[in-house]
This record gives structure tokens, C-alpha cells and sequence, in this order.
């Protein structure tokens, strides 16, 4: 069975385990999914409520988004982990001979980049929830802001978590050209998610206190 198909005990207990896998990967693309549920709640709080007519179809196309980042990060949950068992059974190849060993330096290479791209597309679709946050507190029903917080401060987490699991795999890779653009994407990638939380934490903020 899939991860994403457990239930929320089931995947408790399976990451409380003592196997390394799922782990933090797989809680970012879970954070992040939740982010964009918590969204997306907002908006059908609001779509069809009065007072809110003049956003409602900027809503229903925010809604639309929304589900196919929800869709994408559940995929993820399980991707990350996937993708850490490739690298596993890539350093549990046979290395006597000199061929065995160049194959097997190949597919870690190979595993590594792949356990890296996973958590940087996690990186990238939860780093979009923000937009989507920004929309929820600004025009969404006033009622659900906090859900729009804690959307916030779950897309923060989900895009940084990712980001860490994107680090450690770029240690052990080898190819420059790879990890300069990644490297440079993932900067990009933590300030946007730090500036936009703290966007927001004070809009948040401003919201409470009126």
C-alpha cells in the first residue's frame, strides 16, 4: 500500500519506526499537501458567501491550482521515500570488480540526483501555496484566517524541510554543473519561503488586531 493511502496513525507509527524511511522528505511533501488543503478550505468558505462576489471566480481558479498542488505533493509523499530505497539498493550493488564498481558509482550518482530532484519539485509546488495564502487572507472569509495562518506556516515548513533533504543528497554528488543550478535554485527557494511567511505572519498579525 502507498503512503499516501495510510491512514494518519498508520503513517504515525510508521515514521515513529526505526527504518529510515518515510522521513523528513516525505513529512515536507505531507506539509505541503496539507497547506494546500487548508487553502483550499478557505476559499470554499468563502466562494458563495455574501460580500465575496466580486473574488468569487478568482477563487474557484485559486481552488483549481490548489487541488493540482495537493495532488502533486501527496504523489510526493511517496516519491521521496521511493526515491531513497533507489539509492539504498544503488549502495548495496557488488563492487569487486572494476566494472561492478563504475556501474555502481553510476546508479548512486544517478539515485542521488533523483533523491534530489523529488524534494526540490516538493520545494517548488509548496512555495506556490503562498501566492494562494496571500488570497485567502486578503479576500478570503475573515472567519477562516487562522486556517489561512496555519496554511502559511505549513508551506513554509514543507518547502524548507524539502530544501534540507535537497542539501544533503547535493554533498555527494559529483556533477558541478547540476549542483550549481541547484544549488541556485534552492536559495532562491528559501528566501521566497522566508520572506513570504514573514509577509504574511504581519498581515496575519494586522488581521487579529483590528
Amino acid at each position: 500500500m502507498e503512503l499516501q493511502q495510510l491512514t494518519l496513525t498508520e503513517f504515525c507509527d510508521m515514521t515513529a519506526g526505526n527504518a529510515p524511511a518515510p522521513g523528513g522528505g516525505s513529512v515536507s511533501a505531507l506539509c505541503g499537501a496539507l497547506a494546500a488543503s487548508l487553502a483550499s478550505m478557505v476559499g470554499k468558505l468563502t466562494v458563495g458567501r455574501k460580500g465575496h462576489e466580486t473574488v468569487e471566480e478568482t477563487m474557484k481558479e485559486a481552488l483549481e491550482e490548489l487541488e493540482s498542488i495537493r495532488s502533486a505533493l501527496l504523489k510526493a509523499i511517496d516519491e521521496d521515500t521511493k526515491s531513497f530505497n533507489a539509492f539504498m539498493i544503488a549502495m548495496k550493488l557488488p563492487k569487486v570488480t572494476e566494472e561492478e564498481k563504475a556501474a555502481r558509482h553510476v546508479a548512486m550518482q544517478t539515485a542521488l540526483k533523483n533523491a534530489a530532484l523529488v524534494p526540490l519539485n516538493v520545494a517548488r509546488e509548496s512555495v506556490r501555496i503562498f501566492d494562494y495564502a496571500r488570497l485567502m487572507l486578503e479576500s478570503g472569509n475573515v472567519n477562516a484566517f487562522t486556517d489561512a495562518m496555519v496554511c502559511t506556516l505549513a508551506a513554509r515548513t514543507a518547502t524548507l524541510g524539502a530544501l534540507f533533504n535537497v542539501r544533503v543528497n547535493l554533498d555527494a554528488i559529483e556533477d558541478e554543473n547540476f549542483l550549481t543550478l541547484t544549488m541556485k535554485e534552492v536559495e532562491t527557494l528559501e528566501k521566497l519561503a522566508n520572506d513570504s511567511e514573514q509577509t504574511l505572519l504581519k498581515k496575519g498579525g494586522l488581521l487579529f488586531h483590528k
